[in-house]
C-alpha cells in the first residue's frame, strides 16, 4: 500500500473518532431538555429556573473553553481529549443522582467543565492531521456529530423512560462516554509519534499540514487578544451561538408548551431538525473546500460559505405563525444554516493562526459562543415568565447570524495565515 494512503485511512479514522466524541457531548448536553417534562414530575422547574440550569453548564463550559484550549495545548491533544471526556462523561453520570433544581445545576456545571474542552481539542486534533484544504471538510464530519448525538437523543430517552426512569438516562449516557476513553486512548496519537507510521510519512504528513505556515513563532496568550480576527470571532460566536443554544436547549420544551406535544412526540419529531443540522455541517465544510479545490481563495471560500449560512437565519421567524408541520421545516433549515457557520467559523482559527495556538484560539472563540448563549437564556427565561410568549424571541434570534457575518467581514478583511509580530509571539514574554 502506498504511504498516501496509509495516511489518508489514518486521517479519516481520526475524523470518525473526534466525530464520536462530538456525537456523545450533544448527547449528553440533550439529556436534560428533552427529560424535562418526566424530571418535573418528581422536580418543579419552572422556565427561569430552566434558564438558570443552562446557564450553569454554559458558565462552566465558557470558563473551560478558553482554559480547555490551553490545556489541550499543554498537555497535548491524546491526554487532554481523554481527560476532558472522562470528567464530563462522569458529571452527566451524576445528574441521575440529583433531587432538586440545586444538584441539578451543580451536576450541570460540571458537565459543562467538561464539555467545554471538547470543541478546541477536536480543532485541535484535525489540525495537527488536515492540510488546509482538507479542514473544512473535515470539521465539517465532526461538526456534524452534534447532529447524530442530538438526533439520538429524543427516541433513545423515550425509549429509555418507556421501561426505565429518566434517572437511567444519565447513567446510560456516562457509561457511552467513558466507553468513548477506551478508544480514544488505544486509537489516537499524533502524526509525529504515530505508531503506525514511518519516520518518512511523518514527515510527510507534517509537510502537508503544516507547510510554511507553521514556522511562524507561538503567540503568547494574552497577545491573543490585540488580534482583531479574534475579537471578531469571539463577538460573531456570542451573537450566533445565543440563537444556537436557544434551538438546542428550548426547543423540546417549545413543543411541550407552545405546542402541546407529550414526551413521545417529541421523540418522533424533534431528531428532524438535528437530522438537518447534521447535513449543514457537513455541506457547509464541503462546499468551501469545493471552492477551494476549484481554484478560488482562501478568503473567497469562507466567506461566500458562511454568508449563504447567514442568509437563511432570518426565516425562523416565521415559526410561531405556522402550522408544526411547517414549523419542523422551518427549525430544519436554521439548523443546518447554524451548523453550516458553526463549521466554518471553527475552521477560521485553524486557517489564520499557527497551528500551536488554535486550541487556544478555538477556545476564546468557543468561550465567547458560550457566554452569548448564558445572556441570551436567561432573557429568554425573563421573557417567558413575564408573558412576552415566544414570538419575541424568535424575532430577536432571526436576525443574529446576519450581524455576526457583518461583524466578520469587518474584522476579518482576508482570511489568510497571520504574520506574527514579534511583539506577542512567545519569545518575548
Amino acid at each position: 500500500m502506498r504511504p498516501v494512503d496509509v495516511i489518508g485511512r489514518l486521517r479519516w479514522h481520526i475524523v470518525v473518532l473526534i466525530t464520536a466524541a462530538i456525537a456523545v457531548s450533544y448527547f449528553d448536553r440533550q439529556t436534560l431538555p428533552v427529560a424535562v417534562h418526566a424530571i418535573q414530575r418528581d422536580i418543579a422547574i419552572s422556565n427561569t429556573q430552566f434558564s438558570h440550569l443552562q446557564a450553569a453548564f454554559l458558565a462552566a463550559y465558557a470558563l473551560m473553553y478558553v482554559v480547555g484550549g490551553k490545556l489541550v495545548d499543554v498537555l497535548g491533544t491524546r491526554r487532554g481529549f481523554l481527560l476532558i471526556m472522562l470528567w464530563w462523561s462522569l458529571a452527566c453520570a451524576s445528574q441521575g443522582l440529583a433531587t432538586s433544581v440545586g444538584a441539578f445545576a451543580v451536576s450541570l456545571f460540571a458537565l459543562g467543565m467538561g464539555e467545554g474542552g471538547g470543541f478546541p481539542a477536536a480543532t485541535k486534533a484535525l489540525a495537527e492531521w488536515c492540510a488546509p484544504n482538507e479542514i473544512a471538510t473535515a470539521m465539517g464530519v465532526v461538526n456534524g456529530g452534534t447532529a447524530v448525538g442530538a438526533v439520538a437523543a429524543p427516541p433513545l430517552i423515550a425509549l429509555t423512560l418507556a421501561f426505565f426512569s429518566w434517572r437511567w438516562i444519565f447513567f446510560f449516557a456516562g457509561l457511552i462516554g467513558i466507553l468513548w476513553t477506551i478508544w480514544w486512548f488505544v486509537e489516537y496519537h499524533p502524526p509525529a509519534s504515530h505508531p503506525r507510521l514511518s519516520a518518512d510519512q511523518r514527515h510527510k504528513i507534517s509537510g502537508l499540514v503544516d507547510g510554511e505556515a507553521d514556522k511562524r513563532p507561538a503567540i503568547a496568550w494574552i497577545g491573543l487578544f490585540r488580534y482583531p480576527q479574534v475579537r471578531g470571532l469571539v463577538s460573531a460566536k456570542f451573537l450566533s451561538d445565543a440563537a444556537w443554544y436557544f434551538y438546542i436547549f428550548w426547543l423540546p420544551k417549545y413543543l411541550y408548551d407552545a405546542r402541546h406535544f407529550d414526551t413521545k412526540q417529541v421523540g418522533y419529531f424533534a431528531w428532524i431538525p438535528y437530522a438537518a443540522a447534521g447535513v449543514g455541517s457537513v455541506l457547509g465544510g464541503w462546499f468551501s473546500s469545493h471552492l477551494m479545490r476549484s481554484g478560488h481563495s482562501l478568503n473567497l471560500s469562507r466567506k461566500v460559505a458562511l454568508g449563504i449560512s447567514a442568509g437563511v437565519m432570518p426565516l425562523i421567524l416565521f415559526v410561531t405563525h405556522s402550522p408544526i408541520d411547517f414549523v419542523i421545516v422551518l427549525f430544519s433549515i436554521a439548523f443546518a444554516g447554524q451548523q453550516s457557520w458553526s463549521t466554518l467559523v471553527m475552521t477560521l482559527p485553524a486557517d489564520i493562526f499557527p497551528t500551536s495556538d488554535v486550541g487556544a484560539v478555538a477556545g476564546l472563540v468557543g468561550c465567547g459562543g458560550a457566554c452569548g448563549g448564558i445572556v441570551f437564556g436567561l432573557v429568554v427565561g425573563f421573557l417567558l415568565d413575564h408573558g412576552f410568549g415566544y414570538g419575541a424571541v424568535f424575532a430577536c434570534v432571526s436576525t443574529f447570524h446576519v450581524i455576526a457575518f457583518c461583524i466578520i467581514l469587518l474584522t476579518i478583511r482576508n482570511v489568510q495565515p497571520i504574520r506574527v509580530a514579534p511583539a506577542v509571539n512567545a519569545s518575548t514574554t
